[in-house]
This record gives structure tokens, sequence and C-alpha cells, in this order.
């Protein structure tokens, strides 16, 4: 196989690196924001995985004999590394970040021919992984700042990263420090016959969900608005999933008043924004024509629901991303626009 010039490459990870830091620039709201309520922990995932998925990437197209400072130049790995940091609790120890973006960057990513030949989205394949394989570690977060107000210094959460926690908290006082995440905590109840109008009035929670994933939702939100004012994504996918969600989970509480969530609650818990705006709309994996894009998009929303509400996992977005992911070709393949003068049946 004979390679693109130098020239072709360094035009090629031109265009990609300049929509690669846009994506960059809106996740530095959502980023701040669960910095802002759950501590220094976010900040280390964030470094600490950027550092990681650029080992597996240089290694990577080091074995390839790929040039490694063009493929290097276009951020994608670095966005990679972002996006699957941000779904990691904090605190979380630092194999669970090795072994993640080792399933991210080589397996799902370079295995496949590398930046547009993976049809799996690999921040999503990194933490299906971890979430299957180590639910444990996967599901302890910290309680953010207003409802405990001491969160861990940056010498103490570097010593629980690196070391591991009993270095620095024993038992009770780390079961004092981690909670459920809303998802979690509302399913349980839920389960118990708890009504959800009486949940969502716990101190724990906001207008609709979470005190702290209301606002971080709502930073996603506005990155993700960012992004379709720069062009950068199309409106198709992130509509299309976010109503799908809204819609299913309206008819369903209709159906069972004060059974189930409310559609805000399941819009702005998790990372629905995250989901919709960045992980959804990633250009590789995704569907290409309008009408798939739709259906794309309605399809994960769709399966969000689903498995959030009966599944065994709180969250769904990366499940449900990989499910779509695999329907891909066949969704853009029936979904192909009829060219302009041809008779119908006909591409």
């Amino acid at each position: 196989m004979q390679f693109k010039t130098d020239k072709s490459a360094l035009a090629g990870a031109s265009n990609v690196a300049s929509v690669m830091r846009q994506v960059l620039y809106a996740l530095v709201p959502g980023a701040a924001v669960m910095t802002y309520f759950y501590g220094w922990g976010v900040i280390i995932n964030i470094v600490f995985s950027i550092m990681i998925a650029l080992t597996f990437e240089v290694t990577s197209l080091w074995l390839r004999k790929r040039p490694i400072k063009v493929f290097l130049a276009d951020y994608s790995a670095i966005v990679t590394a972002c996006l699957f940091a941000l779904t990691l609790p904090p605190l979380v120890p630092w194999w669970i970040v090795v072994i993640g973006l080792f399933f991210a960057i080589v397996i799902a990513k370079h295995l496949y021919g590398g930046l547009g030949y993976n049809p799996f989205n690999p921040a999503m394949v990194g933490f299906a992984v971890l979430i299957v394989s180590f639910p444990l570690e996967m599901g302890q977060w910290i309680r953010p700042q207003f409802s405990h107000g001491n969160l861990p210094s940056l010498l103490e959460s570097l010593t629980v990263v690196f070391s591991g926690l009993s270095d620095v908290f024993n038992t009770d006082q780390w079961d004092a420090m981690t909670m459920a995440t809303p998802l979690d905590d509302v399913k349980t109840e839920l389960r118990s016959g708890v009504y959800f109008s009486e949940i969502i009035q716990t101190g724990d929670y906001g207008l609709v969900s979470g005190k702290a994933w209301e606002w971080v939702s709502l930073a996603f939100l506005l990155g993700g608005l960012w992004l379709l004012y720069k062009k950068v994504i199309n409106w198709r996918i992130p509509v299309s999933l976010l109503s799908a969600l809204a819609l299913i989970a309206f008819i369903v509480e209709w159906i069972e008043p004060d059974m189930r969530q409310s559609s805000l609650f399941y819009l702005f818990s998790g990372a629905t924004m995250l989901g919709a705006f960045f992980i959804a709309t990633d250009p590789v994996s995704a569907c290409t024509t309008p009408r798939g894009q739709l259906i794309y998009g309605a399809s994960i929303g769709f399966f969000i629901y689903i498995i959030r509400t009966w599944g065994s996992y709180p969250d769904a977005i990366a499940f449900s991303v990989l499910i779509m992911n695999m329907s891909v070709p066949m969704i853009d393949y029936f979904t192909q626009p009829r060219v302009f003068g041809a008779k119908s049946g006909e591409k």
C-alpha cells in the first residue's frame, strides 16, 4: 500500500485538527462545571487520559509505520481522551484509565485502520469495556461540592488515583464521600415503590435532576450549541436523539404517572447532553445521509431510555451508541438520496 504524500497528509490533518480544536473548546464549559462540583479528580482524569492516549497513539503509529507527527497533529487522540475522561468517576484508579484507553485507541481505532476507518466510537468502546468489567470502580462517584463541602485536595486526589484509596481515607470516610448517581438512585428508589415526585424532593436534587448534573448538562448543552453555531456538527443527530428520548419518556410517564422518570430528568441526567452533541455526532462512526442521521439519532434516544429504565446499567449512552454504530452501514445504504434525474428504484 502506498501512503499519501506528506503535503496531502498534512492538509488532511490540518482540516481534521481544525474541527477537533472546536470540539475541545466546546468541551471546556462542561469540564469546568464538573471540576467545580467534583473536584480535582476531573482534571486528573483528563490530563492523565491525554498522556496515555498519546502514548498508545504514538506506539500504534510506529508499529504501523505511519508518519507520527502528521497523525498526531489532527488532535483526534486528544479528543478521544477527553471524551473518555469526562465519562469516568473522579478519583478512579489510574489503571482503569490505562485499560480503557488501550481498548479505545489500540483496539477500537488502530486495529481497524486508524482515524476514518473505525466503525465504533473509540471512547465508548473503552467506557463499555470498563463498565462491564469493573462496575465497582466505575460506580464510585464522590458527592458534589454543595452536598459535601470538603472535596479532596489536589494532593489527596493524586494519592487516591495513583497510590490507592487506603493511603488517604478509611472505609467509613470514603463511604460518606461517595453516592450513587441520580440515574442509579432514582431507578433503585422507584423499584422500591417510592414515587418519583418524592424522590426528586430530597436534598440531592434540584429542579429536574441531580443538583450537580443539571448544571453539568447545561454546560455541555452550551458547548453543543456552539458546535452547531460553528457548523462543526449537524443538528439532525442531537435533535432527533433528544426528541426521541423525551418523547418516549413522556409517553411512559403518562401511562404510569409518578412511577417513571420525567422527560426533563432524562435529558438533564448522566451523559445525555455530552452524548447527544459530542459522542453520537462522531463523523466517522455515525450515519452520513440526512434521513439516516435522523433515524440514527432517534434510535440512540430510544435505546437510552430502554437501557436506563429496564437495563442493569444506570447510564446507557455508550451501549446505545455502539448498538447503532453496528447499524450505520445498513441505515446509510437504505437512506441514500435518489440521484436527480434517476428513475424510481434507481440510486
